[in-house]
């Protein structure tokens, strides 16, 4: 059976009419971390404050005492109507602000967060400080940080990297599990059933728009803040203390590229990236180390370089071997949260092979 997200499933109407397919959701576009559809007119948005009670009773659907009361086929079709535009309200919520698409994107983001390496980031980059001949003078901003201060700074963006990707990781665990709830409460359950559940069901979608909009701004940059100034009055000479801004910003992860890393005889050529364009400064670290080391010569057999480019040659190789190969970018002041490492695993060409090859 199709599932509820990709088609509409003809379901027999109440007693005393014949069969009527429900109409698909459409019309009405759907905002990330809200909803709107076309539905009953007066039917609140998820995001409100409240939604109503809504009552199954058919009283619900008779008129005030001054008028008709409805006939039983006019209350079949009151019901029935008001059935189906919720259940494609719902429809709608699980196709666009739930949808599955969606909710893999998400997935393959936090993924790649939690393969960052996490800085602090310091503003302004550059003081300008005035001596006593009134000369501008720039001075790196690291010459005037108290350096236990901004240890104390480190621990601190550490811990609050650590707390995000947690909540990222929870918070999408609860937008897959309400998703599956509200997949399951449009295809198993009856008319009745799902019309005496509608305000739960709207209170939880409620709660995922909220989970949804949380999810979307850990995402943001964020500042850190500080309890104790980090420059002391000492350390200025009397000029103005500067405003210190602490940012906790995340570099996208190095990957090796596996289609342009391979290996000869006596040699490896190396080539990594990184999503977005890096500054021409950045440094990496190759690091190199044979797999199963047998004599004692091979056993010290490994290494790392230092390089600004995105490519290197590692070169005095031995032959027919299989060394592993990580990168990473250098260590720097700033760094305080980095927990992955890509790694690739090369095999050099045996002698024999090259000279066959030859």
């Amino acid at each position: 059976m199709a599932t509820a997200e990709a088609c509409i499933v003809q379901t027999a109407r109440p007693q005393g009419e014949g069969q009527a397919r429900l109409g698909a959701p459409g019309g009405a576009e759907v905002g990330r971390g809200s909803l709107a559809g076309q539905g009953e007119a007066g039917l609140p948005k998820v995001g409100q404050a409240s939604f109503g009670i809504m009552n199954v009773n058919l009283n619900e659907f008779e008129t005030s005492s001054d008028s008709t009361v409805c006939s039983p086929e006019e209350q079949d079709d009151a019901i029935w109507k008001r059935y189906t535009e919720r259940r494609s309200l719902i429809l709608q919520y699980l196709q666009s602000d739930l949808s599955l698409q969606l909710l893999e994107e998400h997935q393959k983001k936090v993924e790649l967060l939690k393969k960052c390496c996490y800085y602090i980031e310091v503003l302004p980059t550059f003081l300008i400080l005035r001596g006593q001949n009134l000369l501008a003078i720039p001075t790196s901003i690291f010459q005037v940080i108290d350096p236990w201060k901004f240890q104390r700074v480190k621990h601190l963006g550490r811990s609050q990297a650590e707390i995000q990707l947690q909540l990222l990781t929870h918070l999408l665990e609860q937008l897959q599990r309400g998703r599956e709830e509200l997949v399951c409460y449009v295809e198993t359950c009856d008319v009745a059933t799902f019309l005496s559940q509608w305000d739960s069901v709207m209170q939880r979608m409620t709660d995922l728009s909220k989970m949804m909009n949380d999810f979307l701004s850990l995402q943001v940059t964020r500042r850190l803040y500080t309890k104790h100034r980090l420059v002391s009055c000492a350390d200025i000479r009397g000029n103005k203390i500067p405003d210190i801004r602490l940012f906790l910003c995340a570099k996208m992860p190095v990957m090796f590229d596996r289609k342009e890393s391979f290996a000869h005889k006596n040699w490896a050529h190396l080539k990594w990236s990184t999503e977005n364009q890096e500054s021409t400064h950045e440094r990496y670290e190759l690091h190199f180390k044979l797999l199963k080391r047998g004599t004692q010569m091979e056993f010290g057999h490994c290494g790392f370089v230092i390089r600004t480019t995105t490519t290197c040659v590692v070169e005095d190789l031995l032959p027919d071997r299989s060394y592993e190969f990580m990168i990473r970018r250098a260590e720097t002041y700033t760094l305080v949260y980095e927990t992955w490492r890509d790694t690739i695993t090369l095999t050099t060409k045996a002698n024999v092979a090259e000279d066959k090859s030859a």
